[in-house]
């Protein structure tokens, strides 16, 4: 089957037989009556000087007619039957429709050129025998009139027909063209909803990351200060009043790392922006932790550094708590994060073990290495006649220490010592991954 424009398979058919639109088998009918009488007129004198009965002629030409009816179909066999009955001097309509019907089509243009010139010499050939006996015409005008006539009939409907197969590829492929990039905005879309779902998800896990290690600790604290203070509160006042007064404190310094926390979060929200607006930034940005996570983790840059751990273990050892710590090598020149990584892990780790193992000796070790710095907290076996704080864990402490480190590239190792204690190591790179 060979088809021509919307007429070729396709989806949307919802005309009869090969026809995709019923205008379409409207408009062939038509065409075919038009050209089978046509025919059937011209197949008189063609029996007359073929020695036939004329009605033998009339349904001759009816048939050569009819055939214009599977031009969409059949369009070669349609033209080669054009060519067949042109010395009979009918089919002309046939002839003309079936030429541009084969030049609109997929037919490949070698086919579509030999039979142009097929039809070209037939009615060259039939045009100059049918005049050459005229009295007083010369040969060379006969020649003439058979090249116009010729040339009239075969080259405006194979231009005409060339010139809108080409115009309907062209629209196809621009119809294809605007599919494919509406496939392509849709796709898009998603995957600008998808960064988006992402950075949200970043976002809420960093917060929740930072309130669980700014709060966490702190709270912790006081209530090992405020179980103290209850248990010499009547035995011990100074150590009473000074329990109360480091309680004090780490309550007041919590609340003050809580407000400076919240109002970074206000700082960085920003108005939302327009659904399509937000789909194309989002689109257009490369992969990574940008966007209200990076704003929010350029805020914390003035977080809490390795300077500060002296001050950390000072007020676990104020809690009743024996820490040691080891400090190895000359660190400087480290990112913001990396020292604030450390830090939060060292703050977590202790605070670990003063819920976990209180009365336990605790060794804080901190190693500077060439382009890495190696943090260790290690903890021995609490005492069988310490009265647990009763501290609430929620287990996230151990899971945000992992997404801390690796989440820069570093190596997080974390599980039970042979004595019974526990122990919590990490290392980080000097240039964290992305940086």
């Amino acid at each position: 089957m060979t088809g021509t424009g919307d007429e070729q398979g396709g989806a949307g058919r919802d005309g009869p037989w090969w026809w995709e639109r019923p205008r379409g088998a409207v408009l062939d009918v038509g065409l075919a009556a038009v050209s089978a009488v046509e025919c059937a007129v011209e197949g008189v004198p063609f029996a007359h000087e073929a020695g036939l009965p004329v009605p033998v002629g009339v349904l001759f030409g009816l048939l050569v007619g009819s055939t214009l009816v599977l031009r969409r179909r059949w369009p070669i066999a349609v033209v080669l039957v054009g060519i067949a009955v042109s010395p009979a001097a009918m089919g002309f309509l046939l002839g003309v429709v079936g030429l541009y019907t084969l030049a609109a089509c997929e037919v490949p243009r070698r086919i579509t050129a030999t039979l142009t010139s097929m039809a070209l010499v037939a009615t060259f050939v039939v045009m100059y025998v049918r005049t050459i006996g005229d009295q007083g015409a010369s040969r060379s005008l006969v020649i003439v009139l058979s090249v116009f006539v010729a040339v009239a009939l075969t080259v405006p409907p194979v231009l005409l027909g060339l010139y809108i197969g080409a115009r309907r590829r062209l629209m196809e492929s621009l119809q294809e063209r605007a599919d494919s990039l509406e496939r392509e905005l849709s796709l898009l879309a998603d995957r600008a909803e998808e960064r988006a779902e992402w950075a949200r998800t970043e976002e809420r896990t960093r917060i929740a990351r930072e309130m669980h290690d700014v709060v966490a600790h702190r709270v912790s604290l006081m209530v090992v200060h405020a179980a103290a203070l209850e248990a010499v509160a009547a035995k011990d006042p100074e150590r009473a009043v000074k329990n109360a007064a480091l309680v004090g404190d780490m309550g007041r310094q919590a609340l003050t790392e809580l407000r400076e926390m919240l109002g970074v979060l206000r700082a960085v929200e920003s108005p939302r922006p327009a659904p399509a607006a937000a789909a194309a930034s989002a689109a257009s940005a490369p992969a990574g932790p940008r966007g209200p996570v990076a704003a929010l983790v350029g805020s914390f840059e003035d977080g809490p550094s390795l300077g500060e751990l002296e001050v950390l273990v000072g007020q676990s050892r104020a809690a009743g708590m024996v820490v040691e710590l080891d400090v190895r090598g000359a660190g400087a020149g480290y990112p913001p994060e990396v020292e604030q990584t450390a830090y939060r892990v060292v703050q977590e780790a202790l605070t670990n073990c003063h819920k976990h193992a209180p009365g336990a000796r605790v060794v804080v070790r901190l190693a500077h290495r060439e382009g890495e710095v190696a943090m260790q907290v290690e903890n021995g076996p609490c005492g069988a006649d310490v009265v647990q704080p009763g501290l609430p864990s929620g287990g996230n402490g151990l899971v945000g220490m992992r997404e801390r480190v690796l989440g820069l590239g570093g190596v997080f190792v974390s599980g039970p010592t042979d004595e019974g204690g526990f122990k919590v190591s990490a290392v980080l790179p000097r240039a964290p991954r992305g940086a």
